[in-house]
This record gives C-alpha cells, sequence and structure tokens, in this order.
C-alpha cells in the first residue's frame, strides 16, 4: 500500500526521484499515465493489469466510456528507475500535470501520483476545508 506526502524537484532531463519507501513496491516497471485532477497517476505493473481489466469491462458504445479509455492509455507510458532511483517523466506527461520544477509525490493506496507542487498545495487546502463534508458524504456510501 502506498501512503505518504514527499517533495522532490524535477530535473533539467525531466527525472524524479521516485520515494525509496515506494521504489520496491512500484517494481522494475511500472505505468505513468495521466490522471484525474491534472496530476499523473504511478501504476505498479499488477495494479495497472487490473485496472486494464475493468477498463476493458467499460461498454465502447458509450462516448463517455471511450473517451475516458482514449484518455487514460493515450498518455500511459512503461517507466522504470535509475540506481538513483530516479525516472523521467515525459515531456506530454509534465505538460499535462504542469510539472516545471517542485512536485509532491503522494501515495493513495494502490497508486502513486505525483502533482504540481503548488498546485497540489491549492487541492490540499480546497479539500482540507471540505474534508467533514466529503466524509459525510463518503459514510452515506456505506464507509
Amino acid at each position: 500500500m502506498f501512503m505518504g506526502e514527499y517533495q522532490h524537484t524535477v530535473d533539467e532531463k525531466g527525472r524524479v526521484i521516485i520515494p525509496a519507501k515506494f521504489r520496491e513496491e512500484l517494481g522494475e516497471k511500472f505505468v505513468i499515465t495521466k490522471g484525474l485532477d491534472n496530476c499523473l497517476f504511478v501504476y505498479p505493473q499488477e495494479e495497472w493489469s487490473n485496472l486494464e481489466q475493468k477498463l476493458k469491462q467499460l461498454p465502447f458504445t458509450k462516448a463517455d466510456a471511450r473517451a475516458f479509455v482514449r484518455f487514460f492509455f493515450s498518455g500511459a507510458t512503461e517507466a522504470s528507475l535509475d540506481k538513483q532511483g530516479r525516472t523521467v517523466l515525459p515531456n506530454n506527461l509534465r505538460e499535462y500535470a504542469k510539472i516545471d520544477k517542485d512536485v509532491v509525490i503522494i501515495g493513495v493506496s494502490t497508486r502513486v501520483e505525483i502533482w504540481n507542487k503548488e498546485k497540489w498545495q491549492s487541492y490540499s487546502s480546497e479539500a482540507e476545508i471540505a474534508y467533514e463534508s466529503i466524509a459525510e458524504n463518503i459514510h452515506e456510501l456505506g464507509f
């Protein structure tokens, strides 16, 4: 399980250090793709395969399903770590997430998210204000 929040910087070659606590669970090869809320999602291969199977279940006759699958898979790239624990974030993904230098890397259960630092701070502040309301709504769903 991935959890925690870490701050890092992206170097001039587009590389970012993945926190040591996440490296082993991500494995040798993993997938980085466009996430929701303009962040990047990072999945271990096994979790990516599980997600791929679920997405195959979506009805391709529905425009929203087709659009989501296209968006999700078109941005996906297989990645790995170098000896210093860094991975390269491709240009298209950095542009999508507005990542230039400072990033926040967070663990979210089965995936890792990489955020532009300012965007994460803004998102986190807004979510913190709404936290109790969100908790109430989730509680209504049986959690």
